[in-house]
């Protein structure tokens, strides 16, 4: 019975998943009371045209490995078994429906949430659940609600994730041109790109 439950949705592409997604969806869960934390990596992303990105199975086992460990967080291939395009929308319409009366909320980066007006159907997103702006402390809240526009600020909350700033873009830099990149996301992550031999 899903009514009452307060469901974290962390999406996002994951290539790679590092320790700042893992950072971000534990200080959501605390700060706004949520029972589990729902990862998603992203199928196909409409909005990443400026480089290939790495194979959803890929992307989805280091997903997997990286939260193995923590019994709040969950991973689902909704995304990644739904054919074409991923949209925000969609998917959590869908969560909607399989968690009747759950509260839910969309956790992702700041940079990302201000590009909402180009996301599909964002004024419904913001009627059916409320959006976390994962972002680096020192954020300008006020620059920030003003930026995402009136209509959208009191559905979206931004969230200060203390003390990590790491990219997905500069670990597949440094994976690619053989710079260490231990310590920046979970050991079984870094292991399995690695073996699988990603972004070389």
């Amino acid at each position: 019975m899903a009514h009452g439950l307060r469901l974290g949705i962390m999406g996002g592409t994951f290539d790679p998943i590092h320790y700042g997604h893992l950072a971000a969806a534990e200080e959501a869960k605390h700060c706004f009371g949520l029972e589990k934390v729902l990862f998603l990596p992203c199928g196909r992303p409409p909005h990443k045209k400026d480089y290939q990105v790495t194979d959803p199975e890929h992307r989805f086992e280091m997903t997997r490995l990286a939260i193995e460990d923590n019994p709040d967080f969950q991973i689902s291939r909704l995304e990644i078994d739904r054919p074409g395009a991923s949209y925000t929308i969609d998917t959590v319409s869908e969560l909607k429906r399989q968690y009747p009366g759950a509260a839910l909320y969309f956790i992702t980066g700041a940079d990302a949430i201000l590009e909402i007006l180009t996301w599909k159907e964002p004024q419904r997103l913001a009627r059916i659940c409320e959006l976390i702006a994962a972002s680096r402390p020192g954020y300008d809240l006020a620059k920030f609600q003003q930026e995402v526009g009136k209509d959208f600020a009191p559905r979206v909350h931004l969230l200060n994730v203390p003390g990590v700033n790491i990219s997905s873009t500069e670990i597949r830099r440094r994976a690619s041109e053989g710079t260490p990149i231990r310590y920046l996301l979970p050991e079984g992550v870094r292991a399995y790109i690695e073996r699988a031999r990603l972004y070389r």
